[in-house]
């Protein structure tokens, strides 16, 4: 292992500008930083993290907290997050919280209180009074990302008015019959995201004039296969068939696409499909969506850690929230009603 004491000789510095230099803490030179940079890369020399931690204090590590590990919308938050700490020279720590109660004890008893993280990011996590008080014992920086949290700061997408501007969008196209595939209770945790999309469909019909009716409204998974399934119900009951689907996710909307395919129907001659998320596979199945940006939610709530964390020995935090963008984007699943 190279040590830190080369680097210094090789560069013809001290030790102590070289610890400087890659750590980023104190001022160094753009000179002199450049050739401590070029003098450790020659060598191949790697700040050890155990070493960095003693000397700073810190573990140069976040944790993240994330409900499901397998779901789309998730994974790319997540990507966001790794991609912004990375460049940082941060490292994360993922801690997955199921519903099983004890487990998710565990994390906030146990896992959080070993030292091991300088932050933690929570996404689409509700985060309760007792549970934020032991975060805030623990004198680390938390974001939490999907709701709002007065003790926290947060960054909070306003999904009544995403809803309202996706079912508006059918609505400007001459659609009345517009059904919606939103969730069903067991899936509307934490932030309750599904009741509020829905409130913001409800709305926009209310607004408009138009009678909301229970039979145009299906629960499902927030998946491509419970889209399918839901959409398939609402498209195969007897009388008048919606002309317009709102789905609360663009998988359960890629699903919907799908079953409208299967039996017959033309998107968007026939039927008018609009979702949200920004899904990756949007683009190729010509989805219209409301875009949430969730590669950008992480990258920004990494920015946000990380500001609190150079702020921390300066200034107390300050719990502000931040609302997120969000972006219609019309693709080709959407159209004008015939006359």
């Amino acid at each position: 292992m190279v040590s830190i004491d080369e680097v210094a000789r090789h560069a013809g510095v001290s030790t102590a500008t070289v610890s400087r230099a890659l750590s980023g803490r104190g001022h160094v030179s753009d000179t002199t930083k450049a050739r401590v940079e070029a003098a450790a890369k020659s060598l191949g020399y790697v700040v050890s993290a155990s070493a960095s931690s003693l000397a700073s204090g810190r573990t140069r590590n976040i944790g993240v907290l994330v409900p499901f590990l397998d779901r789309w919308f998730f994974s790319t938050v997540l990507s966001g997050i790794a991609s912004a700490l990375m460049r940082r020279g941060y490292d994360i720590t993922l801690y997955s919280l199921t519903a099983d109660r004890a487990e998710r004890r565990d994390v906030f008893d146990t896992f959080l209180r070993r030292q091991r993280v300088d932050g933690v990011i929570a996404i689409s996590i509700e985060i309760g009074d007792e549970e934020s008080q032991q975060l805030l014992a623990l004198d680390l920086p938390v974001i939490a990302i999907g709701g709002p949290n007065p003790r926290l700061t947060t960054l909070t997408v306003d999904d009544v008015a995403v809803a309202r501007l996706a079912t508006e969008h059918l609505l400007a196209l001459g659609h009345r019959d517009i059904a919606h595939i939103g969730a069903s209770p067991e899936f509307d945790i934490d932030f309750h995201i599904p009741t509020h999309r829905r409130q913001g469909f409800e709305q926009a019909l209310s607004d408009a004039g138009i009678e909301v009716k229970p039979s145009l409204f299906e629960p499902a998974d927030f998946t491509i296969e419970g889209g399918f399934r839901a959409a398939k119900q609402l498209l195969g009951k007897p009388g008048g068939r919606p002309t317009a689907i709102f789905a609360a996710s663009d998988e359960m909307a890629i699903g919907a696409l799908l079953a409208a395919r299967e039996l017959g129907y033309r998107v968007p001659e026939d039927l008018s499909v609009v979702g949200i998320d920004g899904h990756e596979l949007g683009e190729f199945f010509r989805l219209t969506t409301v875009d949430q940006f969730p590669m950008g939610q992480g990258e920004r709530a990494a920015d946000a850690i990380l500001a609190e964390l150079e702020a921390k020995d300066t200034a107390p935090p300050v719990h502000e929230p931040g609302e997120l963008p969000y972006e219609l984007i019309v693709r080709g699943s959407t159209a004008r009603l015939p006359a």
